[in-house]
Parts: structure tokens; sequence; C-alpha cells
């Protein structure tokens, strides 16, 4: 039996330890510069662990992988970095799509794509589509992606509707905020790693992760192994997650 999953109590069967694991994949460049290499040769060697992250992830019934790859804040990082970041998208993109047809894992994008490059925002639809009918996992790219302006956007959508007399104030609730997310149909994160020895949530998924366990570790995201993954696992399924309430 696989180790990650348990057994359901109303049925005979197994389901997934967690159903959605979400990565803030840190340390490329900290990777790189210890090694006299330059900071995108870091970056390359973190987009080659996620490869093998989303292969370990469907391996153990995950269903949901969201990675944390480009953030609002990033465009303010140095030219030449920022555009070897978007040649780097694209090559992943197109490199791996086969391997991924093959593992039946469908590509989301998570972000403002209204301020993306045209040329990104064109390759990202593009693998949007063709990924579309695949369905044993979801990988979700958050890119150009920032918690609060997500917030700003869910505010804004139901501004307009409340104008429009679509919606009744005093109707907008918790339930109601979901429906306006980049990615509404896409469960809250289970569990949240964090590599690298940072010990921040760094403005990713600040309404989907309000009840989302937090794994650290000092690894940098290059250098994150399978024994690391399970390692991760193993500590979630031991925390009692009572969501505000108490266990019975």
């Amino acid at each position: 039996m696989n180790p990650f999953l348990k057994k359901k109590i109303a049925k005979n069967d197994e389901e997934p330890v967690l159903k959605h694991l979400a990565v803030i994949m840190d340390g490329n460049g900290r990777w790189a510069t210890k090694r006299g290499l330059p900071r995108k040769a870091g970056h390359k060697a973190g987009a080659e662990k996620l490869r093998k992250m989303t292969e370990w992830c469907g391996n153990r019934g995950v269903s949901y992988l969201t990675v944390y790859a480009f953030s609002t804040e990033n465009w303010s990082r140095p030219e030449e970095e920022v555009s070897a970041l978007m040649d780097l998208l694209i090559e992943f993109l197109n490199k791996y799509d086969p391997e991924m047809e093959r593992q039946g894992v469908r590509l989301r994008v998570l972000g403002d794509m209204e301020t993306m490059p045209p040329h990104i925002r064109k390759e990202l639809e593009a693998a949007e589509i063709r990924s579309a009918h695949r369905s044993k996992m979801q990988l979700i790219i958050a890119f150009n992606y920032g918690g609060r302006r997500e917030i700003v956007h869910v505010v804004k959508e139901i501004s307009r509707k409340v104008a429009n007399g679509e919606i009744d104030p005093d109707k907008i609730d918790e339930t109601l905020i979901p429906n306006y997310l980049y990615l509404p149909d896409i469960p809250d994160p289970d569990l949240i790693i964090r590599p690298s020895g940072e010990l921040r949530q760094s403005n990713f998924l600040i309404w989907e992760a309000a009840y989302a366990e937090f794994w650290y570790s000092n690894v940098l995201w290059p250098d994150f192994s399978e024994k690391d993954l399970d390692e991760a696992l193993t500590e979630f399924a031991k925390r009692d997650r009572r969501f505000g309430g108490v266990k019975k």
C-alpha cells in the first residue's frame, strides 16, 4: 500500500493524504551562487526539479500541484534575469509537454494574464489548451502572480456586479468570494512547502492558504529530493486539522 494513501471512513477505497500541494520554489539563485554559476543556471536546475516533482506527486496521488514560479514583484529583478526566466518558462512548456502528456498532467496558469508580455501569454494559453483533456493531475504554475493582486481582482469583479445590480452587497460572504478568484474551481491547498530556509508566505495564495499546513526546509529548491517530499507528506499526515474547531 502506498504510505501516502489512507482509507476513507465511509468507503472501502483509498484517497490521497492530501489533494492539493503548493510549493514556493525558492533558492535557485543561491544554489547557483554557491557553485560559482550564473543565477539563470539555478533557475534551469529549478525547472528540472519541477519536472521531477510533478512525477513524484503524480505517483503519490496528488491531484493538484501549484508552484510559485514568478511573482508580480519579480519584475523588479535585473532585466537579464527576468528575460532568462521568460525563456526558461517557454522551454519548459515545450520540452516537457510530451512527458506531461504521458503522465496525464494538465497545465493551468494562476496569475494576472492581462498584464503579461503578449508572447508569453500566447505560449501559456496554448499550453493550457493542448493539455485541457488530461485528467490525472493538474500542474498549476503561478506566474505573474500576487496574492494581494488576486484579491484586488476579486474586489473589482464583485464591485462591477454590485454596480450592475447582479449582486446584493448584503449577500457577499466567504462562500461568494472564492467564485471570483483566478481559478475558482481549484480547491484550497492542504499543504504549502517552502524550501531554502525562508519562513515567509511571500504574497502566495493569501486567501486560499487560510487553513493550509506549512512545511519548511533549509534545502534549496534545486536540491529538494524525493525523500524531502516524503518527509513533508509524512509530517502532514500526522497533523490534526481542526479548521478552528475541536477534535471530537
